[in-house]
């Protein structure tokens, strides 16, 4: 509203805090299923210019001060007293007026209007809200400001009440309340300012840029020389390339580096108010590194660690305190991706696990607070709707019939691309490692491929083809022979699956899962749920998440898909409580 007021006025003045990196304007709706009332599409591009204003509200870019300056946005940076600045600046322009109505819109070539058209499109996915606010924008062109007023409210008040609105303002929402949890009222967070980052990989490099970026001192520690120079050269990296693409200046990214310091001494852990242990998923590596921190980090740090499955318990077992450790899950790559899982082991102190929920919205991430379970939430539920598109490729479906149903929904990729991605041999590890039900339905088809040396991207191929140079995933006749003798071998005769079908099922799966995690306390309230699928799994934001997607087909319907779904899956398939999980408090 604070910019649409803004842009009502003659003139406009916007003041900058000196303890904050600066004041960002923008125009949210969009996010929100609806488009900007009170003016905001009429008066933004008389300002802007149509394709700013459609780049501006199509996705809810937030603008900084400075930037807000140049594009017009603002007219001033008060970089003191903005009571004082904007009383001063009135001053000056006292008996001057000049009314947005009257301002002419920028005159713009049409290959930008469509170039941003295009754009918006492509990252809004179509839906309804991109397309209403594009028509709206671009009609200022042609079209009377109290006509173009007229129009807004109308098509505001329209979406408002849309199917995408509601599920858009529930994900908001669950987002929101996704770090308060009454269990931890009256925890006060432990301070940080030091945090102490173990393994320079990939992950550890991602948290340690996260740290960075949120203001904090960062200690990257390694055992390997050689291992921590290319993890500080991984973060220069990352930062160099920002300056590239503009998106930070030399200055500020030196600000940035100059609080990172690396070492190859645990000593140095004593300074640390939260160490975060990054190294490779093994109870056995991450209990012994434990034991290390255990012996150097000082009394009240927080010891975090960053396994994506393992029993926190267990390793909280290798320290003296284990009222000090949490689980901290990031998803890789973990200076990009928002989730943030926090882990409560048996012993963990509340107000240790309220110091990583703070850490988590400092870090800009969306904190969610889990039991200690294998997988914890996030994990639990994915596995689950893995296992059902299995199941679904066994009977009869192709690996791209499932993954381009799923995107069709909305997924940002299908089951079988992810698993291309992340590696088929890590899950395979773990199948080997893990026990079983040996009554349950158990898919054999990503065994094979493992043991045919189709691990995924890394080695070229798993269940697509990735030829050098190519533009992507490429169906392959192998994977389809492969399968199709896996059906042959237990007597299957596939059969035609449409896209209704997979998608039903895989959601239900989910939908299932989170009532069997809230059943057993793993998540505490049904809209975790929804913030951790949307969050970290690709999940559609505008479909609401799962539970939302559940609550409306209600709890009958529910019960009877349940039954149907469990009927497909065979033996070994648990149901879980629907009506529990649509009815708890949230």
């Amino acid at each position: 509203m604070a910019l649409r007021w803004a842009a009502a006025s003659s003139w406009r003045s916007v003041a900058t805090r000196v303890a904050a990196p600066g004041t960002v304007v923008g125009l949210p709706e969009v996010t929100l299923g609806i488009i900007p009332g009170a003016g905001g599409t009429q008066r933004l591009p008389r300002i802007v210019g149509i394709p700013r204003a459609i780049r501006m509200i199509c996705s809810g870019e937030r603008v900084p001060a400075a930037a807000a300056l140049e594009a017009g946005l603002v007219d001033q940076i008060a970089s003191s007293d903005l009571r004082a600045t904007a009383v001063a600046h009135a001053r000056q322009l006292r008996g001057e007026k000049r009314l947005m109505r009257e301002r002419d819109v920028p005159s713009t070539q049409s290959a930008e209007v469509g170039e941003a058209t295009t754009a918006a499109l492509k990252a809004g996915k179509r839906r309804p809200a991109v397309l209403a606010a594009i028509d709206a924008i671009t009609a200022t062109a042609h079209v009377g400001f109290d006509d173009g007023l007229a129009d807004e409210r109308a098509v505001f008040q329209r979406l408002r009440v849309s199917r995408e609105a509601f599920a858009l303002r529930h994900q908001f929402f669950a987002e929101r309340d996704s770090a308060k949890h009454p269990s931890l009222d009256g925890a006060v967070p432990r301070a940080v300012e030091l945090v102490a980052v173990i393994g320079a990989g990939t992950m550890g490099s991602g948290i340690a840029i996260s740290a960075l970026d949120a203001g904090y001192r960062v200690l990257l520690l390694e055992q390997d020389a050689a291992a921590l120079e290319r993890g500080a050269a991984r973060i220069h990296a990352h930062y160099a390339g920002r300056v590239q693409m503009g998106k930070l200046n030399a200055s500020g990214a030196a600000v940035l580096e100059a609080r990172l310091q690396t070492s190859l001494d645990w000593a140095e852990l004593a300074s640390a108010d939260l160490v975060i242990e990054a190294v490779f998923e093994d109870l056995g590596v991450k209990q012994q590194v434990f034991r290390r921190i255990d012996a150097v980090a000082r009394p009240g740090a927080v010891l975090a660690s960053n396994t994506s499955y393992l029993d926190l318990d267990a390793i909280a077992a290798a320290t003296s305190r284990p009222q000090d450790v949490i689980g901290l899950h990031f998803f890789s790559p973990a200076h990009v991706m928002k989730l943030m899982e926090v882990v409560r082991g048996q012993a963990s102190a509340p107000d240790a696990l309220v110091t990583g929920l703070a850490l988590g919205k400092r870090l800009k991430k969306r904190p969610v607070l889990t039991g200690n379970a294998f997988g914890f939430i996030g994990n639990r539920l994915y596995a689950a709707y893995r296992r059902q598109c299995e199941f679904m490729v066994e009977e009869g479906a192709w690996p791209e019939q499932v993954d381009a149903a799923l995107q069709a929904f909305g997924f940002a990729m299908g089951p079988f691309a992810v698993a291309d991605l992340s590696g088929l041999d890590i899950a395979w590890r773990m199948r080997q490692a893990a026990t079983r039900d040996p009554r349950a339905r158990y898919v054999h088809i990503p065994d094979r491929l493992c043991e045919a040396g189709r691990l995924g991207r890394k080695t070229g191929a798993g269940y697509y083809r990735y030829p050098e140079g190519g533009k992507g995933p490429q169906v392959d006749e192998a994977v389809h022979q492969l399968i199709a003798q896996a059906r042959a071998d237990k007597g299957l005769q596939p059969r035609e699956l449409g896209d209704d079908e997979i998608v039903r099922r895989a959601l239900l799966a989910i939908v299932n899962e989170a009532a069997l995690l809230l059943a057993e306390g793993v998540a505490e309230r049904a809209t975790d749920v929804d913030v951790v699928l949307v969050n970290g799994y690709g999940f559609p934001r505008w479909e609401g998440g799962p539970v939302f997607w559940a609550h409306e087909r209600g709890v009958d319907a529910l019960q009877d898909d349940l039954r149907w779904l469990a009927g497909l899956s065979g033996p070994g398939f648990v149901a879980g409580d629907l009506r529990h999980l649509l009815t708890t408090e949230n």
